[in-house]
C-alpha cells in the first residue's frame, strides 16, 4: 500500500455546512494542480493503462459532451506556466507528454489533471451519468453509477435523503453557464489508497476522526458546458494525515 498524501487542504474540510453546501467558485480556480500531482497521476495512467473498463464509461450520446470538457480544461491548462499545450498534445509538470485524442476526451483527461469527471445530462425529469473517467472512487463504483440518475447514483449515502435529492436536482437544473459552484466532504480511513472501489451491497464500516488515521476530502465542482448543456461534476481528491488537519486546519 503506497500512500499518496497532501500535506495540508486549501479549504477547512471539517467546518460543518448545512447539505448540500454550495458555494461560488471562480472558473480559473476549477482544476488544482498540487503536491500531490505526480504521484496521483502516476496511479492515474496506470489505472487507465491497465484497467481502463473500471474507471472510465462514455455514451454514445455523450461523446460530445465529454469532448467539450476536455477542450474546457485544455483552455484553463493552457493559461499555466507548468502545462505546454498545442494541437497535438500537452506536456505536464511530471514531464510526460500526453497525446490529445478526441476519440477518447475522457481517457486523455484523465491523463493530464488530478480531477475526476462525471457528466451528468438532462433525461426526462433527471440528469443521468451519461460519461465519466472516475480514479479515485470514495467507495462506489463506475459500473453501478453509470447511465443512472442523481437520486440512484446516491442510493447507499445516508444523509441523501428525498428532500436533499430534490435540492440537488434543483442545483443541477440551475447551475447557470459561466457561474460553476463548488462543495465538499470529509471522510475519515485507516487505508490511504486512492483507488477504493465497493459495490452497494458491502458498504465499507463507518471510520471516525477518533479511529480515523486519514482524512479524505472531496473539493465538488459543479459547471455547465454552454454547447452541449451537459452539467460538468468534477472531484479533486485530498489526503492527509489526520495528525495535520486536527493540529492545523486550512483556512477556507
Amino acid at each position: 500500500m503506497k500512500e499518496i498524501l497532501q500535506t495540508s487542504i486549501p479549504y477547512d474540510a471539517l467546518a460543518n455546512r448545512p447539505l448540500p453546501g454550495i458555494s461560488p467558485l471562480s472558473i480559473e480556480d476549477w482544476l488544482i494542480v498540487d503536491e500531490a500531482y505526480a504521484a496521483q497521476m502516476s496511479l492515474r495512467c496506470n489505472l487507465l493503462s491497465d484497467s481502463p473498463q473500471l474507471v472510465t464509461a462514455l455514451s454514445e450520446s455523450a461523446l460530445p459532451a465529454a469532448q467539450e470538457v476536455l477542450q474546457l480544461a485544455l483552455d484553463q491548462l493552457s493559461q499555466r506556466v507548468d502545462f505546454s499545450v498545442t494541437v497535438a498534445a500537452v506536456s505536464c509538470p511530471d514531464g510526460r507528454l500526453v497525446p490529445l485524442d478526441w476519440d477518447h476526451p475522457l481517457h486523455t483527461l484523465g491523463q493530464l489533471i488530478q480531477e475526476d469527471i462525471c457528466l451528468l445530462q438532462k433525461v426526462g425529469d433527471e440528469h443521468l451519468l451519461t460519461g465519466s473517467v472516475l480514479c479515485f472512487p470514495a467507495s462506489w463504483t463506475l459500473s453501478e453509477k453509470f447511465m443512472r440518475p442523481l437520486i440512484g447514483i446516491h442510493v447507499p449515502v445516508p444523509e441523501y435523503d428525498a428532500n436533499i435529492a430534490k435540492r440537488v436536482q434543483r442545483l443541477f437544473d440551475g447551475v447557470r453557464v459561466g457561474q460553476p459552484l463548488w462543495r465538499k466532504n470529509a471522510l475519515w480511513y485507516d487505508d490511504p489508497s486512492l483507488f477504493t472501489p465497493r459495490p452497494e451491497a458491502a458498504p465499507r464500516d463507518p471510520v471516525t476522526a477518533t479511529t480515523g488515521t486519514y482524512l479524505r476530502s472531496e473539493k465538488q465542482c459543479v459547471l455547465r458546458l454552454p454547447q452541449t448543456d451537459a452539467v460538468v461534476f468534477s472531484i479533486h481528491t485530498f489526503m492527509v494525515r489526520r495528525e495535520q488537519v486536527l493540529s492545523a486546519p486550512a483556512e477556507q
